[in-house]
């Protein structure tokens, strides 16, 4: 089966962003299948680190990459990046129009990624799939980013096209596929959430690794974004608090960058918390690993809006994969999962004061630390596998044929 990937995110282990794509269509290259991405260049891909002209032909494990040289950063405001989207959806249109293929993902967001799709599936008669790694554009107006009402309807009404000609559609979380069930009433929807790289999280845990400083400390670990859908704001409170209890040997550490990193780095040189509250900037994935091992959790916050409660984030199965607890903050299918596992807490949204004890709590109970660590760790192996869910998505593109 031939199978082109639109998606605009791309990287391998060697960046600094989810490998979904690039561990399924590994997968599905070692199943007999000739796999193609169209990407952009993400500031956190090690795409970006590679000697570029403005369209390129790589390879990764078996995987054929063509990228689009067109630069997304978090830290562009939302006209810069949509002006991105639309350049790499309209270019992404002749791979669409010439490359054969059986099936076609596009993956959004951004949902502009359905353009080659919908060119592909009505111009070349190509089996879709849509992908939805976020509910756009729900997101970004129950956030605000989207305010104009002519391009919101003009959004809603692109994707609701989007999700009446996809063949499959592929939601990220059980949230998000029951959302699409409930709203576009679509009749072949699955949920096939983000994965757990247990080859690459899963190894044997080693603090020398780490700088000699955090050897010796309980840590809460943050990696990803920093930005305001992340309620980052919440760490950095929590840090505060630390302080002001004089709490010895706890700090909140943050791996990553975003748009309010540089701000949230001043305020806590303001308040004297910078060796409370640190952050250490973009990691390459297998760098990551040792600092998601040897914390004392996962902090994974996002910003109280419903939408989001739905959401698939990457961390939360590295997480799983490692063998650590979890405090997240969402009020959907991660709150229920922790739950009916034992292998975290869920805390509301700017609750500082919530998120300090659950910190204490384990902190101070180290066999509570490793019974939930266990138990998530079992969900990585049995629920949350990448190679599993990677075949699963295969079959579904499989029954389309």
């Amino acid at each position: 089966m031939k199978i082109v990937y639109f998606y605009q995110y791309y990287t391998t282990p060697k960046g600094s962003y989810g490998t979904r794509v690039h561990e399924f269509c590994k997968t599905w290259v070692e199943e007999g299948h000739d796999v193609t991405v169209i990407t952009s260049v993400y500031y956190k891909s090690d795409l970006r680190h590679q000697k570029l002209n403005f369209i390129n032909d790589l390879e990764y494990d078996g995987v054929k990459v063509k990228v689009l040289n067109i630069l997304i950063s978090n830290k562009q405001n939302f006209i810069q990046r949509f002006f991105t989207f639309i350049s790499y959806s309209i270019l992404s249109i002749w791979y669409a129009l010439t490359m054969k293929a059986d099936v076609v993902v596009a993956s959004s967001g951004p949902i502009t990624v359905g353009i080659p799709g919908l060119a592909a599936r009505y111009l070349r008669r190509r089996k879709l799939v849509l992908e939805v790694r976020d509910l756009w554009p729900e997101v970004i107006v129950g956030l605000g980013i989207m305010s104009n009402g002519v391009v919101i309807k003009l959004a809603y009404w692109f994707e609701k096209i989007c999700y009446r000609s996809s063949h499959l559609v592929v939601g990220l979380s059980e949230g998000m596929a029951s959302w699409i069930k409930e709203k576009h009433h679509h009749p072949n929807t699955i949920s096939i959430p983000n994965a757990s790289d247990n080859l690459l999280f899963g190894g044997a845990r080693d603090r020398t690794q780490l700088p000699e400083w955090a050897r010796g400390i309980s840590y809460g670990l943050y990696t990803g974004n920093i930005g305001e859908v992340n309620n980052s704001y919440l760490l950095l409170n929590t840090a505060k608090l630390i302080k002001q209890n004089d709490i010895k040997d706890l700090k909140i550490i943050l791996i990553g960058d975003g748009q309010q990193r540089e701000e949230l780095e001043r305020l806590a040189k303001k308040e004297g918390i910078q060796d409370i509250f640190m952050v250490l900037g973009l990691m390459p994935k297998r760098e990551l690993v040792s600092w998601v091992q040897n914390a004392l959790c996962s902090v994974i916050p996002l910003k109280g809006v419903k939408v989001l409660d739905t959401s698939s984030p990457n961390k939360l199965f590295d997480s799983f994969a490692a063998g650590i607890p979890v405090i997240q903050n969402t009020n959907g299918w991660i709150k229920d999962e922790l739950e009916i596992s034992n292998s975290g807490f869920t805390v509301p949204h700017d609750a500082p004061e919530e998120l300090l004890k659950y910190l204490l709590y384990l902190k101070d109970n180290p066999t509570i630390v490793k019974e939930m660590g266990q138990n998530g760790l079992k969900l990585a192996k049995t629920k949350y596998d990448k190679k599993i869910l990677a075949k699963k998505m295969l079959q579904g593109m499989k029954d389309l044929i």
